[in-house]
């Protein structure tokens, strides 16, 4: 099957002179190099000074229908949640409403109290920066059979409760174990403080103030608003979609549901501090070494994709087969974002078109 291309430039008008100047080669040579990584389908979105954004896409958003994907299309973006969820806990604490030294306990006495794990001596900080040693609830042998689970609703409150029953897992020696379970358990700490979810803070707090129009949380609803990036997965050695799928027990670890351009206005206006006060943003940029980027901080992930470039974002992915990619220089300035509909690509490939792109846009 061809994979076809498609794109479209979005700028304002006042940005006329800027793009006279405007250089779409690098965008075309990853878009050619995209299409060889084996995804069904990738929405991208590009920002750069000189193009403003970009939306493109490569090979097709329903296999069935042979739709081809446009870069407009609405997506789950699963673990970039995270970001969400720490700028809420952030401007929380900005608010003196939340410290990040504060334990679990503190907020939620007596919820996490084992002889492996005490909520005592878990902070807020260590939630955000997966360094609580907590286990990820999806190590538990419930999860083994993901489809037997797809059409459930699974309160997040069930989902610490499950990890707690894991034995620890493996850390790094900064004390580094990535874990869903953090992320569901800060949701539930809001909620505790603010007398909302999790849901309604991303909501009031980001969604509305940003005028993000194709961002919103599904709670238990299983289908995508349409256009629609369909998302497959490997079943009996064929490609199965999985779009439909009850994403409620991701909650604050992933449960969101974007599109590449409100991705990057979320990104653009959380490194450029329209969302958080300078001492919280450089609260969330400190890192401790992992194993998924250059570093972590609190909820976010450093990159660096060529000598003397430094880039953040955070990756995501979800059962029913969705990942997303993104990268933005500190400045906001240039970014990508990718939508992809399936988990069986090769990542060494797109990792290396996106690194090459973040190195060579203007």
């Amino acid at each position: 099957m061809a994979l076809a291309v498609t794109a479209s430039l979005l700028v304002a008008p006042a940005a006329s002179a800027r793009t006279a100047l405007c250089d779409t080669t690098p965008i075309q040579t990853a878009m050619k190099a995209l299409k060889r990584v084996g995804a069904t389908g990738i929405a991208v979105t590009v920002k750069s000074p000189r193009c403003g954004v970009w939306n493109g896409g490569v090979g097709l958003a329903d296999r069935r229908t042979g739709r081809e994907v446009s870069g407009h299309e609405h997506s789950r973006i699963g673990s970039d949640t995270k970001t969400w969820t720490a700028t809420v806990v952030l401007q929380l604490v900005s608010e003196g409403r939340i410290k990040l030294d504060d334990t679990v306990d503190r907020h939620l006495p007596g919820l996490v109290r084992t002889k492996r794990y005490d909520g005592r001596k878990i902070t807020i900080r260590q939630l955000l920066r997966h360094t609580s040693g907590l286990p990820d609830y999806l190590e538990h042998p419930f999860w083994e059979d993901e489809d037997a689970h797809r059409w459930d609703h699974i309160e997040p409150l069930w989902t610490v409760k499950q990890a707690l029953t894991l034995p620890p897992p493996e850390r790094n020696p900064a004390g580094f174990s990535y874990s869903n379970t953090n992320y569901n358990l800060a949701g539930l700490i809001v909620a505790k403080v603010t007398g909302r979810p999790i849901a309604t803070e991303i909501e009031q707090r980001i969604i509305k103030r940003l005028g993000l129009r194709d961002t919103y949380w599904p709670g238990d609803r299983t289908s995508i608003c349409a256009p629609e990036l369909r998302s497959y997965v490997e079943r009996a050695g064929t490609l199965a979609d999985r779009t439909e799928w009850n994403t409620s027990e991701a909650d604050a670890s992933g449960a969101l549901i974007s599109t590449g351009a409100d991705a990057t206005v979320f990104w653009t206006a959380l490194l450029t501090g329209k969302l958080l006060p300078a001492a919280q943003l450089a609260e969330m940029k400190r890192t401790v070494p992992d194993e998924l980027s250059d570093g972590y901080g609190l909820g976010i992930e450093r990159y660096r994709p060529a000598p003397g470039l430094v880039t953040w974002g955070h990756s995501g992915s979800m059962s029913s087969g969705h990942v997303f990619r993104n990268a933005m220089t500190e400045d906001g300035q240039r970014a990508v974002t990718l939508l992809i509909g399936t988990d069986t690509f090769d990542s060494g490939k797109l990792d290396a078109a996106v690194n090459d792109l973040m190195r060579d846009l203007r």
